[in-house]
Formats: C-alpha cells, sequence, structure tokens
C-alpha cells in the first residue's frame, strides 16, 4: 500500500511525494524555480541566452525560470541574488556582470545551500560553484589571431576593440589574440587597443576616434564582440574604407551572420550560447532532482571562426533575415 502526501515548498513550488508505509518515498515530482540572471538583456547575445534557458526548463519539464536582469550593474545583479535566495529559490544559473563584484554574492547563494552554475564568465575566486559553462574564450581570440595571420600573411596593422573591464571573456580573448599575435611581432602590430565596452555605439565611437589619429588605416579590425564589430563596420562606412579594412566580430549574433554574407564583416566566433545554456540548465537539475554532480566542473565549447565559406556552421543561422 502507498499514501500520497503534497509538501509545502518555498516560492510557490509544489511536490507529490508517493511514499510506501515503510515511510521510503518512492517518487517525487517537484516544480523548481530557478533563478536565471544575465549581465545586461539590452544585448542581444544575453537574450539569446535567456531564450536557451527557458527552451531547456521547458523540455525537461516542472521548472519555473525566475528571470534576472542585471542591466549592466553589479549592485542590481547582487540584489537579484540576493533576493532569489530570500524567497527560496533551489538553484540558480548566473552570468556575473563583473566576476570580483559578483563574488560575494555567489559565495552568499553557496553558503545558504543553493548550488550554482556559472554560464559564460566565470568566477574563479569562489569556491563551492557545482560548475562553469562557457567558451573557451582564450581559444576564440586565437581563431580570431589565427584568421588574421591566415588573411595576411605578410603582415598587419591591427585595432583592437577591447570588452568591457573585469568580464572574463573580455579578459580571455584579448589574451587568445595576443597569445597568436604577439609571437609575430614583427610582422603583426597592434596601432591601437581600447575598450569599447561590448557596445555598439561605443565600437562606433572608439573606432571613429581611432582611425582620426591614424596616418594610415589599420589592415583589420578584431573586435571582442558583435555589437562593437558591427559599430566599427559603421565608422569605416562612414570614412569610405568599406571592403578596404577586415573586421572581425566575436558571438556570431544572427545580425553579424547577414553582414558577413553580405561582405560588411570578415568573419565572426561562433561560441554556441545556446549549446552553453541548455548544459548549464541540465546539470544544475541533474544536482536538483538526482543528487549528481557534473563529470567535470568545468566544461567549455571550443569557438570556431564563421566566415562566408562556413556560414552553416553558426548556431542562430535560422535567425538570419
Amino acid at each position: 500500500m502507498i499514501r500520497i502526501t503534497r509538501r509545502g515548498l518555498l516560492a510557490g513550488a509544489s511536490a507529490f511525494a508517493i511514499t510506501g508505509l515503510d515511510g521510503r518515498r518512492l517518487l517525487a515530482q517537484e516544480n523548481i524555480e530557478i533563478l536565471a540572471s544575465l549581465p545586461n538583456m539590452a544585448f542581444p547575445f544575453f537574450v539569446h541566452m535567456m531564450s536557451a534557458i527557458k527552451s531547456e526548463a521547458e523540455k525537461l519539464g516542472g521548472i519555473t525560470i525566475v528571470e534576472s536582469d542585471g542591466q549592466g550593474s553589479s549592485p542590481k545583479q547582487t540584489a537579484d541574488v540576493e533576493t532569489a535566495i530570500v524567497k527560496g529559490v533551489k538553484g540558480i544559473v548566473i552570468s556575473p556582470n563583473e566576476v570580483d563584484a559578483m563574488a560575494p554574492a555567489i559565495s552568499g547563494a553557496i553558503d545558504a545551500g543553493v548550488p550554482v552554475v556559472t554560464v559564460d564568465r566565470r568566477v574563479d575566486k569562489v569556491e563551492g560553484i557545482l560548475a562553469h559553462v562557457g567558451a573557451d574564450n582564450v581559444k576564440g581570440g586565437e581563431a580570431q589571431g589565427e584568421l588574421v595571420m591566415a588573411l595576411f600573411p605578410n603582415g598587419a596593422k591591427v585595432m583592437n576593440l577591447q570588452g568591457q573591464p573585469g568580464a572574463s571573456p573580455a579578459i580571455d580573448r584579448n589574451q587568445g589574440l595576443h597569445n597568436v599575435l604577439d609571437k609575430a611581432a614583427d610582422k603583426y602590430s597592434f596601432v591601437f587597443e581600447q575598450t569599447a565596452n561590448f557596445a555598439r555605439d561605443k565600437g562606433l565611437s572608439v573606432t571613429e576616434a581611432g582611425l582620426a589619429g591614424m596616418a594610415e588605416a589599420p589592415d583589420v579590425i578584431v573586435a571582442a564582440n558583435d555589437d562593437m564589430a558591427l559599430g566599427a563596420m559603421e565608422a569605416v562606412k562612414a570614412r569610405g574604407l568599406e571592403g578596404k579594412v577586415a573586421i572581425m566580430g566575436f558571438d556570431a549574433l544572427p545580425e553579424a551572420l547577414a553582414a558577413v554574407r553580405d561582405g560588411g564583416l570578415t568573419a565572426t566566433i561562433e561560441q554556441f550560447p545556446g549549446g552553453q545554456s541548455a548544459q548549464a540548465m541540465q546539470i544544475l537539475i541533474d544536482k536538483l532532482r538526482g543528487g549528481k554532480d557534473p563529470a567535470s566542473n568545468l566544461v567549455l565549447l571550443t569557438p570556431i571562426a564563421i566566415t562566408k565559406d562556413n556560414l552553416d556552421k553558426a548556431e542562430r543561422l535560422g535567425e538570419v533575415k
């Protein structure tokens, strides 16, 4: 014989437990609340990631996603995490706005017994994170550098638009680019390096300022994301340099893929953000429902360069207009 009971859970979660007469639970199906916190939903990249998180939650079933938009503010993202913990979320998937600034909030979640999986941006200084799922951004930056060398075997002048200071993807992509090109510094020179903060308007204004200060245009502009690359593309067009300066982005956004197809951008780096998000959710739910720890607490997808020749490899090609 069995008896069926209903257990009340925090934050509106519910569960039915089927229990044998010996008291052992035979089956439990919980509606689990998960906080999904991303740095800034003004960026299409993070909109896509949130969509992938919600899609995976729907596939897994019995999951409610509490959405958090950090709005580019670490205090805002911190407050969202702290509020979610108080309300009783069972787990957190987070891409931290700034890795150091978000460390206390993530530590607080872990101390409260809430499993945390970081996605896209890692937080190395916090112990106890269940897993990090992301792209190997160093390899992504290296892919940009290798493409520069393939396109300009005799050398090139490089403008480097760096990402948000303190963000691990910005740090790693810049490192990867330098890993490759610094080995041949006699042929490949960085004639301009400055952050454009992952933003399109900054990509435009920083590129305009950089080009205005140069006697000769660079051979290639390498940007740490597509928004900056698309801003740079507009600056290059405005100066009549379209087709004369190669431009590389990173993220394989649909708009960037269209620009690669049409020739405005030379390349973008695909880092499979939808795949990252889905794997992060799978790891978290395996832990919450089955107590299963991941085989590795570091899961890195290898980015690839997307050009006209391999557009079919892009995760979001179906969204290109």
